[in-house]
């Protein structure tokens, strides 16, 4: 979930995505927001790139 936040793509994309709700998508994304210790949704994006969870230019392949 984190690496298609990081691939730019709005909670109701990553639900259709991986065929959840766009709640279920919001709780989840909120859960990982507070496990990381993060605020915004931008510095999740930070997080993925620096952690190498994504690479610039890498597209997801599903």
């Amino acid at each position: 979930m984190l690496k298609l936040l990081a691939q730019g793509l709005t909670n109701t994309q990553i639900a259709a995505r991986l065929y959840l709700g766009e709640a279920t998508v919001k709780t989840r994304l909120s859960r990982i927001l507070m496990k990381l210790n993060l605020s915004t949704r931008v510095q999740a994006v930070v997080f993925a790139y620096e952690s190498g969870l994504v690479r610039p230019g890498e597209q997801d392949r599903s």
